[in-house]
């Protein structure tokens, strides 16, 4: 993409130098997010009043970040810490890389390997390590024990309520309602379950592409790639249609029904049904994931990276608009949704994608689904999951550039 190839290396700052710096237009900008997202989220609480970003000179470096996170609503305990994450594709860096907790306020997952190495303020480093390393950061912390009902000193200030869904066996359940969206389910599911409305990937993902714009537009490109790159987690998220469905390959119906028995008190089938669906989202992600690592360290490409790395499609989507990512992103992977869940239950081992008893999360770092697959699916079958992953990867790459030019052009404009 040129316009990252071609961008001179960022000088490294901290998020206090940055905040200091631009302490008063963050302020102004933070509560112009306010109003954009009264006006176009369907379901907003309020930020309470009392966590409103003040320009405060009185404040210490620490108290001025504290400010910054509890303003945005995300994890206070979040470090923001300087590092970068490594293309497994190039050399190891030299040096000793950072302990996990440095990074990642979760616990380190059992089988992956993920290095952080540290970065040093005015240190330069190329655009898209910066980019590339952020693009992880909302899965590292950032979104865990919002809610009122969380078990941590902040949830109960956030105003977000309590949490609306997810699986309680997963570390990161409480991060599921700010990385999932679901923007087009039938009016009679939202008037069924209220709470499917109550999602936030979008309120996310305006508030960093507007930091970004608002970093690089005051000359802090350190800063403008990293929150591009935070930005379009958010987006990527709902490129993932098990992020964009509330239940991919279900009819209205069963939803409906399998809610009401909830709510009289059987909830057996909803937990069940939970359970499937977490299962079908994780047994995608970590082939997907296994694949790439693979072919990184065999210096390969398969159709999933050409299909990633291709940019034919970019210029085939609508421009990019504050509601590109809910009206093209999630609603195209949304109406993705049972032709994938078909291809997973025709490739993968029917305990991991069919059996609700089994729990695939907290085992995950045991199975190895990528071998089970070669050895227990016909070759027509993985070819087939092969090439709807490779589509998948081929809408997140278009989309993710396409959402970096926005922020590129809304960066040149004058400030709103």
């Amino acid at each position: 993409m040129p316009e990252l190839a071609q961008s001179a290396p960022a000088k490294v700052e901290s998020l206090p130098e940055f905040l200091r710096a631009q302490a008063t237009a963050i302020e102004k900008l933070l509560a112009q997010q306010e109003v954009w997202a009264a006006a176009n989220l369907d379901f907003y609480p309020a930020l309470p009043a009392a966590l409103a970003f003040k320009a405060n000179p009185a404040l210490d470096d620490e108290a001025r970040k504290k400010a910054f996170s509890m303003a945005l609503r995300v994890a206070p305990n979040y470090p923001f810490a300087l590092y970068f994450q490594p293309d497994p594709r190039q050399p190891r860096p030299a040096g000793t890389p950072l302990a996990h907790g440095s990074v990642n306020t979760l616990p380190m997952s059992a089988g992956v390997a993920f290095s952080y190495f540290p970065l040093q303020p005015n240190q330069s480093i190329d655009a898209l390590s910066v980019l590339a390393t952020a693009s992880e950061e909302p899965d590292n912390g950032m979104d865990i024990n919002l809610w009122a009902d969380s078990p941590s000193e902040w949830g109960k200030l956030m105003g977000f309520g309590a949490q609306p869904f997810g699986n309680p066996s997963l570390p990161y359940s409480t991060q599921a309602p700010f990385h999932m969206g679901f923007y087009h389910e039938s009016p009679v599911v939202y008037k069924a379950a209220g709470f499917v409305k109550r999602t936030f990937p979008l309120l996310r993902q305006h508030q960093f592409a507007t930091l970004s714009a608002l970093a690089f537009r005051t000359g802090h490109p350190y800063w403008g790639w990293r929150f591009a790159g935070i930005a379009m987690h958010y987006l990527q998220d709902l490129s993932q249609p098990f992020h964009a469905s509330l239940s991919p390959g279900d009819g209205v119906v069963k939803m409906i029904g399998i809610n009401v028995l909830a709510m009289a008190g059987l909830p057996k089938w909803k937990d069940e049904l939970v359970i499937l669906l977490s299962n079908r989202h994780l047994a995608l992600e970590s082939y997907q994931a296994t694949s790439m690592r693979r072919n990184a360290v065999l210096q390969r490409d398969s159709s999933l990276e050409v299909s990633l790395r291709a940019m034919d499609k970019d210029g085939t989507y609508p421009a990019w608009s504050d509601h590109y990512v809910r009206d093209v992103v999630s609603a195209q992977a949304a109406a993705k949704g049972a032709s994938l869940v078909q291809t997973l239950l025709d490739s993968m081992p029917k305990t991991y994608v069919s059996d609700p008893q089994f729990d695939f999360g907290p085992q995950s770092s045991t199975i190895a689904l990528n071998d089970e697959v070669e050895k227990t699916a016909s070759s027509e079958s993985r070819q087939h999951l092969e090439a709807a992953i490779a589509e998948l990867l081929g809408n997140f790459g278009a989309h993710s550039r396409n959402s970096l030019r926005g922020i590129l052009k809304a960066s040149q404009s004058p400030a709103p």
